[in-house]
């Protein structure tokens, strides 16, 4: 374990679970020696479970460290080149772009489950490139790309590591070396996936048949997937299901934890003694001794353009998101630049699935953030940036839908026949919320104390808790208790200045398998 940070002995178990688990598939962590993989091994699971400042991310992190100094490769979405039968190779995977983006921006190269299950189609020509750029091929000498643009590739790729921006720094857009998306056939080889409590039965599946070799990393505390609930799955996480000996479990000992205010209230809500009123005396004191903890009568409406307030009942996500556009002044009949949304799904018919793998792929999932950034060039489209994504400019078809309070039928200011379903996105449940962070987080406080009142129990714990554990975490440096329904007015305009341009955006209006 040369060069590895300090291990607490639950970390330390379970850094040898995962290199036992690591052995067996051919992988001597520590040693350097690296096995073909075995095509006949039977397929292994292994969970690390701990609570918020458990270290999870930090083990994750340690041993992705690790597997990429003894000489395992990182498999990209971008690219993945040509299959080896030496090589071994490691994807870091999270649900959504958000969850994704958490761990990039703790140094973990991580990726979408989406970005893994469906991967691009390059044009004949670009794959060359693309291989060129990955040092599996010669450098191409005739085609579209000049020498300078192949230059400029080269350097981008040294410095990014992907593709798509290496070719973006070419020119050239996603439309003109993607010519399409498929489902996965092809195995990988070892995998880590993150915030696995917001796994389904189905993606779980669907994992571990791509991946010979998983390890899940999650949290119990939180709230099981909805979508499983509604399949009748039972509600309950992937990784309970797993046998003893295959979860290793964390506890809270770090000095990053205990250094946390939020964190300190996110563990107190393990007590089965702990009433609401109790716990919200505790917020309050917290607010007294440490900055990081605000109590407020006052929702921040500036806030909830970029950081959603977070609730549990829809008819108070409906009333916040109606405050803050009525707030803004934003038109009944249309969206400001700057207005936030979230993916709601797609909407495309089944013979149209190859337009939904590009949709979805491009980081348009279900639970995304998106901020609107104004109309496409086509009647319904929009001009989207995807919260978290590495290419986060996309231009799609868009049915964007603002639901009213106390009528069934949502407004839809506009839409295209077909295409990415977007709710608004300045308030979102709590459910909706897992795998997210933001610096600041707003949560309504006076949800939480209805679903106090009504008792209920989900997985063996009080439901408010679990809401209250959820929310709160999501907050990554300052947390703002709100315990009454009343908005601040915005102290400036709705933009969208502060959206950072990265590689060139990804246009879906003129590739041949747009979607409108």
């Amino acid at each position: 374990m040369a060069d590895l940070p300090a291990l607490s002995p639950d970390q330390s178990d379970a850094w040898s679970a995962v290199s036992t688990l690591l052995a067996q598939a051919g992988v001597d962590m520590d040693g350097g020696a690296l096995a073909p993989a075995d095509p006949d091994r039977a397929p292994s699971v292994l969970a690390i479970t701990g609570k918020a400042g458990s270290g999870k991310t930090l083990l994750l992190a340690a041993l992705t460290r690790a597997l990429r100094e003894a000489g395992v490769d990182i498999v990209s979405p971008d690219w993945e080149g040509r299959k080896r039968k030496e090589k071994r190779t490691l994807a870091i995977l999270a649900p959504t772009n958000k969850a994704a983006s958490v761990l990039r921006a703790k140094g973990v190269p991580a990726t979408t489950i989406h970005r893994i299950l469906y991967t691009p189609v390059y044009d004949p020509e670009f794959e060359k490139v693309a291989e060129w750029l990955a040092g599996q091929g010669d450098r191409p000498t005739t085609g579209q790309l000049t020498d300078l643009q192949l230059d400029r590739a080269k350097d981008s790729y040294a410095l990014h590591g992907s593709v798509p921006a290496a070719l973006a720094a070419a020119g050239l857009r996603g439309s003109d070396f993607i010519t399409g998306w498929k489902r996965r056939e092809e195995p990988l080889d070892l995998g880590f996936i993150d915030e696995s409590s917001m796994l389904d039965e189905r993606q779980f599946d669907d994992l571990k048949e791509i991946f010979p070799t998983l390890v899940l990393f999650g949290d119990p505390a939180q709230l099981p997937p909805v979508q499983g609930q509604n399949q009748g799955q039972g509600g309950g996480m992937v990784f309970e299901k797993l046998p003893k000996d295959k979860v290793k479990a964390l506890t809270r000992v770090h000095r990053q934890a205990s250094d946390s205010p939020i964190l300190d209230l996110a563990h107190a809500l393990a007590d089965p003694a702990l009433e609401f009123e109790t716990f919200e005396d505790m917020v309050r004191d917290a607010a007294r001794r440490d900055p990081r903890v605000q109590v407020t009568g006052r929702v921040d409406s500036d806030l909830m353009a970029r950081s959603p307030v977070l609730v549990w009942r829809n008819a108070t996500r409906i009333k916040l998101i109606h405050a803050f556009r009525s707030a803004h002044a934003a038109p009944e009949t249309a969206l400001l630049p700057g207005e936030p949304l979230i993916c709601d799904g797609i909407e495309l018919p089944l013979k149209h699935r190859k337009k939904r793998l590009d949709l979805e792929a491009r980081g348009l999932i279900k639970g995304a953030q998106v901020i609107y950034r104004g109309p496409g060039n086509r009647p319904g489209f929009s001009k989207l940036w995807v919260i978290g994504a590495e290419e986060p400019q996309v231009s799609a078809a868009s049915i964007v839908k603002i639901e009213r309070e106390g009528e069934e039928e949502p407004f839809i200011p506009f839409a295209a026949q077909m295409g990415a379903t977007f709710l608004h996105g300045a308030a979102v449940t709590i459910h909706k919320a897992q795998g997210s962070q933001w610096d600041i987080v707003q949560v309504f406080a006076p949800d939480i104390f209805v679903a106090a009142r009504m008792g209920r129990i989900e997985a063996g714990q009080a439901l408010w808790k679990r809401l209250a554990y959820v929310a709160i975490t999501r907050a990554a440096h300052e947390l703002r208790w709100v315990i009454a329904n009343r908005l601040a007015r915005p102290t400036h305009p709705l933009g969208i200045d502060d959206l950072k341009a990265g590689p060139a955006p990804l246009v879906l209006e003129g590739a041949p398998d747009e979607v409108g």
